[in-house]
């Protein structure tokens, strides 16, 4: 009896560590396609699991920090769903491109479709351009299911402190690409690589006139051995 009692806690325990896991890491993340450099531009998949047995996914929607602003935010059109796009008027006007934008995409919201219990739904976005100056970008999002259930993801996690239970979806911003570099690069690259088409088309040139010089004065030796040879005939036939 004792034996069945420890068995059965430890099943227990098991269950619910297992229990709690799902829901610790089943929730709305967002995640680049390739990388998320900053100063660039990217496409973000917001990755929505659906979490309930008995009910199914319906709405998202994401707030875009208003304190990082966005020129550029373009959705994606996923079958099934309808998005809508809200803006907001900017206090600081951004400068793009020699254009000054004055508003800024604050919400992205998509309702219509349904992610079904154990499935989920991926949602893309293109975006720029990134901040030049952070390190990472918070976006809150909202779930609604079609029991009347909200989620919000909205809480920020804190660096050194555990995952908080609806964590909000943080996209990660890597250094600058190598493509600043590269257009520096590039006239150097041109220039070293005309240099050696040049010093290439030289040799090539000084080769050539090597090799006609050769076959001149071979030809050159052909006649005079031709003429020798005729000149030797004929002394023979005089001679006789």
């Amino acid at each position: 009896m004792k034996t069945s009692r420890v068995s059965f806690a430890a099943a227990l325990a098991a269950g619910s560590v297992l229990l709690l896991s799902g829901t610790a890491f089943a929730h709305v993340s967002v995640q680049p396609v390739g990388e998320a450099a900053k100063g660039g531009y990217a496409t973000l998949n917001f990755k929505v699991p659906n979490e309930r047995d008995g009910a199914s996914t319906t709405q998202l929607e994401v707030n875009f920090p208003v304190d990082q602003p966005l020129s550029s935010v373009m959705p994606q059109d996923i079958p099934g769903w309808t998005v809508n796009v809200e803006k907001t008027k900017l206090d600081k006007p951004l400068t793009v491109h020699g254009k000054q934008i004055n508003e800024a995409v604050t919400k992205v919201t998509w309702s219509g479709g349904k992610i079904e219990p154990g499935k989920f739904q991926q949602f893309p976005v293109s975006v720029g351009k990134l901040p030049e100056n952070a390190e990472q970008m918070v976006f809150k999002a909202i779930q609604t299911y079609d029991n009347g259930e909200v989620v919000r993801w909205i809480e920020e996690p804190k660096e050194g402190a555990a995952e908080p239970q609806t964590p909000a979806p943080v996209l990660k911003l890597t250094a600058a690409g190598a493509d600043h570099h590269d257009a520096a690069k590039k006239p150097a690259d041109e220039a070293k690589n005309s240099d050696a088409h040049k010093d290439g088309h030289d040799t090539a040139a000084a080769k050539s006139g090597s090799d006609t010089t050769a076959r001149a004065l071979g030809v050159a030796g052909i006649v005079i051995g031709l003429g020798g040879v005729a000149f030797g005939i004929a002394s023979r036939r005089r001679t006789s």
